[in-house]
Formats: C-alpha cells, structure tokens, sequence
C-alpha cells in the first residue's frame, strides 16, 4: 500500500515540475514551436477528457451504485461530476484576468529580457500568475494522486497529460519575470514553485481523505475528479490549444490522445 502512496506522490511531483520544463524552454528556445504546442495541448485535453468519460465516471458510478443502489449512486455520481466542474470554475473565477493561467504567452515575448527591470507592476503580474497557477493545479495534484491509487496506468496517463499542459503554463509564469528582472533563477523558481502546488495537493489528499477512503467516498472524489479534468480540457487546454493552432493540429491532437487512450485501456483489459 506505502508503495502505491510512493508512486503516485512521484506521479503528481513529476507532472507539477513540468512547469519548470516550460521555464527552461523560454531561456533555451528562441521562438514557441506553435505546431508542436497546438498538437501536445490537444493531445493532453483528448487524454483527459476521453478517460473521464470511459474510465473514470464509469469506475465512481460502479462503486456509489454498489454502496447505494442504482438511483442514489447514479445521481450522487452526477452530482459529484458538476460539483467538480463548479469546484474548478469557482477557482478560475477568482483569479484575476491578467494573471489567468488560461492567458497563454509565447517564448518571442521576451525577445527584450531586462528592458523593463524593476519595472513593479510587471513583476507583480509574474508573481500573481504563478500564485494563480499553483491555485488551479492544487485540485490537478488530488486528481493524480487518487487515480494513481486507483490504477497506477491510469495514474500515469493523467501525469502525462497535465504534465503537458503545465509546459506553457512555465512560459507564462517565466515570460513576464525573466522580462521585468532580466533574472533567469527567479523566474525559474518562481516557476518551479507554481507547480509544487500539485505535489502538495497529493499530500493534502493523503493526510485528509485517505483515512476516510472508502467506497462512497472513493466514488465521489473519482467522479469529481472526472468532472475537474474535462472542464479543464474544455476551457483551458483546447482554448489553448486554439491560439496555437496550425492546419487543425489541435484537433488531430485532441483525437489522437483519445485513440492512445482507448488503446492503453484495452490492452490492460
């Protein structure tokens, strides 16, 4: 059991660091790869949002319908679903505009590192985007830690697909630090440390829910967790997805993690 703890605690620590990866990226690359961006974000969103259908929702309804027969578990499976959908958007709601994690910027906007040093309310966006990032990713480590305990397979590929998505997430931390400082450390940090939200998200679901992890709740947490990852896919990552987009690749992108998904389920059947 303490090694299935283990595992999904490094799922969820290696998918928050990924932000890092996108802080990296804005140093090392001189320009965004849209096309690689629009493809991965779409790929990450058909992930998330084909298992939340097929497998997830599925897996809480089963367990809430054998704890509570077939009319009170399906409608506290629905139920958990939208409040889960209302837990995330609540969250956005009060995340300020210019500090939205939704507000992608690309690796050309710092073409000028420094020429803006202590310049305050620049500094102040980069700050309150990480703070906001590592808000929204809290409920993301949650859901990677308690589908790793369900089925570490499963586990793994919610870590890839939020891992992907907290790529550009980093730029958007990275590009406005590194620009109004010229500081690479503190923007990297400030990057890496938005994304340790979900790491401490997992060891929040690990000291409070675990002693209460039990059929019922089980059933709740996966259903919420299926409704927090498809309206993350909906609003986030295939918007996203969108202003990167060349010839349809976000699209190509969203059916093919489906298709790899699909396979992945049915070969551990």
């Amino acid at each position: 059991m303490m090694s299935d703890v283990l595992l999904a605690f490094l799922f969820t620590l290696v998918a928050g660091l990924a932000t890092g990866i996108g802080s990296l990226l804005a140093f090392f690359a001189k320009t965004t790869n849209t096309k690689f961006l629009s493809f991965a974000l779409g790929f990450s969103a058909g992930v998330m949002i084909y298992v939340s259908f097929v497998d997830i929702f599925v897996k809480a309804n089963d367990a809430l319908v054998g704890e509570l027969g077939e009319q009170g578990g399906s409608w506290l499976t629905v139920s958990s679903f939208f409040g889960g959908m209302l837990l995330i958007a609540l969250i956005d709601k009060f995340i300020p505009k210019h500090s939205n994690p939704h507000e992608m910027k690309k690796i050309e906007d710092m073409k000028k590192p420094g020429s803006a040093i202590n310049d305050p309310a620049l500094l102040k966006m980069g700050v309150f985007t990480a703070l906001a990032i590592g808000i929204h990713n809290f409920p993301e480590g949650i859901a990677t830690f308690v589908s790793t305990l369900q089925d570490p397979a499963l586990g793994l590929a919610i870590a890839i697909a939020i891992a992907i998505h907290n790529v550009p997430e980093g730029i958007a931390v990275s590009v406005p630090i590194y620009y109004a400082t010229g500081d690479k450390k503190k923007a990297f940090k400030l990057s890496v440390l938005s994304g340790l939200s979900e790491p401490i998200g997992a060891i929040a679901a690990f000291l409070i829910l675990m002693p209460f992890l039990n059929d019922i709740t089980f059933g709740v947490i996966f259903a919420s967790v299926a409704g927090i990852m498809v309206f993350i896919s909906l609003d986030e990552l295939l918007p996203a997805a969108k202003k990167y987009d060349e010839a349809h690749l976000s699209i190509y992108g969203l059916i093919s993690g489906m298709a790899v998904m699909a396979v992945s389920l049915l070969l551990i059947i």
